[in-house]
């Protein structure tokens, strides 16, 4: 079944998402949070939510956009990238609101690409963040539809030591913990379906990935300052296992921008084209 690509610049019906500073906890936890990070891991500091907290609220619009396509098999839409943009600090809890508007259909020549952006207001409309993610589509392509627009990506510089490395194990049961945050597709937790579409056992979920990546770009970009982080956007290049070692790297290309790429202990690169703008 070919994508419609009248759904170009249609709009979802608005999404709302309430939440306490128990979910905003509980997603710091899940991508890896430890202790001595009180700040987004305990109430009586706040506490401070994430900037990355950003893909959950809106997650429902990137499952109602994959629902719209009316795909034969919904396990050949892949999550292709990710990125938020961000206006102002979360806060710990509240009520959002999210509307998405597909901005693009492109023809891949192997599948079609379907991107999207979520903005998300807070209870006064005041915008708290967006977010750009794409769907590609195995084997929806060859509908001789547009090519997508290219974009110049900062790539690491060749030969340079990196401004930051950050390395971090994740757990056997990381995935477990981060389908908690909404995402229950039994890709993360069964190993029947992982076996079923040619992984040995269930993976990580990319955006927990994508989760680590934000901790260390908090960290040693923004000085752990969330204000600071105004965007940051990614490629799920490749599958990662629990219990793998992830290490985070980022290159200063030019001032407040960042090049960032996630690799794992075996030199898979797992994020790539990763690009953030912090504030000074």
């Amino acid at each position: 079944m070919a994508l419609n690509r009248d759904l170009v610049g249609k709009k979802s019906d608005p999404l709302s998402f309430s939440y306490t500073w128990r979910d905003a906890i509980l997603y710091a936890l899940s991508v890896g949070a430890k202790d001595d990070e009180l700040d987004y891991v305990f109430e009586q500091r706040g506490p401070k939510v994430l900037p990355t907290f950003a893909v959950v609220p809106s997650f429902n619009a990137l499952v109602a956009v994959v629902g719209g396509l009316n795909l034969a098999n919904p396990l050949k839409a892949l999550h292709g990238e990710q990125k938020i943009i961000c206006h102002r600090p979360i806060a710990p809890g509240g009520k959002l609101t999210t509307v998405a508007e597909i901005k693009g259909i492109y023809d891949k020549g192997k599948g079609g690409l379907v991107v999207v952006e979520a903005k998300t207001v807070d209870e006064k409309n005041e915008p708290v963040f967006d977010n750009v993610f794409s769907v590609f589509c195995v084997g929806e392509g060859g509908f001789g539809g547009d090519k997508q627009p290219e974009q110049a990506i900062p790539e690491p510089p060749a030969g340079q030591a990196p401004d930051f490395k950050v390395t971090e194990a994740t757990a056997r049961e990381q995935a477990l913990l981060y389908r908690l945050n909404g995402d229950f597709n039994p890709l993360h937790a069964d190993p029947q379906m992982a076996r079923m579409v040619g992984y040995e056992r269930p993976i990580l979920h990319g955006l927990c990935t994508f989760g680590f990546a934000g901790r260390a770009l908090l960290r040693s970009a923004c000085g752990g300052d969330a204000r600071k982080l105004r965007s940051f956007g990614a490629r799920f290049a490749k599958p990662v296992l629990p219990g793998a070692t992830l290490t985070t790297e980022g290159w200063q290309v030019a001032p407040g921008t960042y090049a960032v790429r996630v690799t794992t202990q075996e030199g898979t690169q797992v994020l790539t084209n990763g690009v953030a703008e912090v504030a000074s």
